[in-house]
């Protein structure tokens, strides 16, 4: 296994970035019936996210090629909560030869960092309540589950 490096996403890697978006959103379709069909759905705004003070959107590297993804975006919280501001995680993605060696944990690792130096003290995140393999992920590196959002289609 060659060593990861995690840095900074820069707009070379839009390209790349822009599959690993749409591999997040295979991945969530069949959780989601409420996301529309067509194969021109996007979530980010990957090249503003990479230019943005108060997003760090980091790449997980081996050798020469993009693994994975992940951002931080620095949110203001709701007024009765502790903490005036949180980071939102997000765009957390990795190849699928690559899943199981710790990539998931260096990204979080390096975005928790840039939290920290930010002066945020709390982390979220949302996963669809389905999606074992990503929540035992997330509780692998520290994420407990909080609060669960429901949701009724009246015309499902």
């Amino acid at each position: 296994m060659e060593q990861i490096i995690i840095r900074k996403a820069i707009h070379t890697d839009l390209p790349i970035l822009l599959e690993f978006e749409q591999g997040v959103i295979r991945a969530e379709r069949p959780f989601d019936k409420t996301l529309r069909e067509g194969d021109d759905l996007q979530y980010y705004d990957l090249k503003g996210m990479i230019d943005a003070d108060h997003v760090q959107l980091l790449v997980a590297v081996a050798g020469t090629e993009l693994v994975g993804s992940g951002y931080a975006r620095i949110e203001a919280s709701k007024s009765y909560l502790r903490h005036q501001q949180h980071a939102y995680l997000g765009f957390m993605f990795v190849r699928a030869d690559f899943r199981g060696f710790g990539v998931n944990k260096l990204i979080i690792d390096g975005l928790k960092n840039w939290c920290k130096e930010k002066g945020i003290t709390e982390l979220r995140l949302d996963v669809y309540d389905q999606n074992s393999a990503a929540i035992k992920a997330y509780e692998k590196v520290g994420f407990k589950k909080h609060m669960i959002e429901m949701r009724f289609g009246l015309e499902d």
